[in-house]
């Protein structure tokens, strides 16, 4: 006779089964998560870890209900969104990772989301991260039937067996779930079953290939590479200690912050501060500001305890005046370029100096930026 519990295992089993039909890539994934059925969560909720489930809730669904709540979490779990979250509000977060994998979940065939279920057309393409800081400013939210992304599920003293898992830091997470994502690739791309659309492509390459933050790229620039050591480190020569030493030098930075009429005043402002940001926590840097729309405002020579100009533009979107600027100036090196944009406007084809690009949240995807490092602003 099959327990209770087995029975509602089942139903685990049964959306495994069912995914295979729909998304051979989703089933793939499914078999490396871990779910428990527990009373203390409404009806859906995980940790990270595992997937929770309420064993009543849960098992009074119809079948396609059951298949979306469970994809629902899993997605949840496999793009890492409760380690994600870090300090950020839950309740905005949640919308914003709900928006994510409910864009996703809708574009399977014969997966219905749960009624009041989150959508948000206009962005969930975006990362959770530009979500939120774009919905971080509303003033009115819509009303969540559950906060599914946990930290920890309380009261569970009275569990026999204790959740080794529970120890792992969110490295162990991260790594587990990269490896997931790639062998539930591997084992689905062979026949070109895998169903995986270029909305879940992005939010994939997000975790197997992370982006790094702009202020870190920036640091790469700020340090040379063990292949640039500038020669053996005196210090230790009296030892026959021969080791090379790491040079840092001044470096020159061209910055560009786009005021044309698509940037608001707050993101202009958020902008500024990245830049006061910057002059503070690298003083090694020696930056120019320029401000610019169709039209190039600038050189201003800045540092950490200046007044930043008043911004000037408003109009159209044009990048090429300020490569052009920057090739104007006489410079002993070739400068870093940083542009600060939401990146809708006219590209240059090229330019001969190193280029970072910083793009709003909801701003161009990089496969439209023609050249130069891309980042987000989040």
């Amino acid at each position: 006779m099959i327990s209770k519990n087995g029975q509602l295992y089942d139903l685990i089993r049964a959306t495994q089964l069912r995914l295979r039909k729909v998304s051979p890539f989703f089933a793939a994934l499914s078999l490396f998560s871990k779910v428990e059925f527990i009373s203390n969560v409404p009806i859906a909720a995980t940790d990270g870890i595992k997937i929770y489930f309420h064993p009543l809730n849960f098992s009074k669904l119809k079948p396609s209900e059951r298949d979306a709540i469970f994809l629902h979490e899993l997605l949840h779990i496999a793009l890492l969104h409760p380690s994600r979250k870090k300090n950020r509000d839950s309740l905005i977060f949640n919308i914003a990772a709900d928006i994510v994998v409910n864009g996703m979940i809708a574009e399977l065939k014969d997966f219905n989301l749960p009624k009041g279920a989150i959508r948000d057309l206009n962005l969930e393409d975006l990362s959770v991260e530009e979500i939120y800081e774009i919905i971080q400013s509303r003033t009115e939210f819509p009303k969540l039937e559950m906060i599914d992304l946990i930290k920890g599920v309380q009261d569970r003293d009275n569990l026999k067996e204790k959740d080794e898992n529970k120890i792992l830091h969110d490295i162990d997470v991260e790594t587990y779930w990269k490896r997931a994502i790639s062998n539930s690739i591997a084992m689905t791309s062979s026949k070109n079953q895998g169903n995986i659309s270029n909305k879940l492509k992005r939010n994939l390459d997000q975790i197997v290939n992370p982006q790094l933050d702009w202020k870190t790229i920036l640091w790469r620039y700020l340090v040379k590479t063990p292949s640039d050591f500038s020669g053996f480190d005196r210090r230790f020569l009296y030892r026959e200690l021969y080791l090379e030493e790491l040079s840092i030098d001044t470096l020159e930075v061209y910055c560009c912050i786009d005021t044309s009429g698509s940037i608001s005043q707050e993101v202009l402002s958020k902008f500024i501060s990245e830049l006061k940001g910057i002059l503070s926590s690298y003083p090694l840097i020696k930056c120019k500001l320029f401000y610019a729309d169709s039209k190039c405002f600038g050189p201003y020579d800045i540092d950490l305890h200046d007044e930043l100009p008043i911004p000037e533009g408003g109009g159209g979107t044009d990048f090429s005046p300020f490569f052009k600027a920057v090739e104007d100036q006489e410079v002993n090196n070739l400068p870093i370029c940083i542009y600060l944009t939401d990146g809708y406007g006219q590209f240059p084809e090229k330019s001969k100096f190193e280029t970072l690009w910083v793009i709003t949240p909801g701003g161009i995807t990089s496969d439209y930026v023609p050249f130069g490092n891309v980042c987000r602003l989040i």
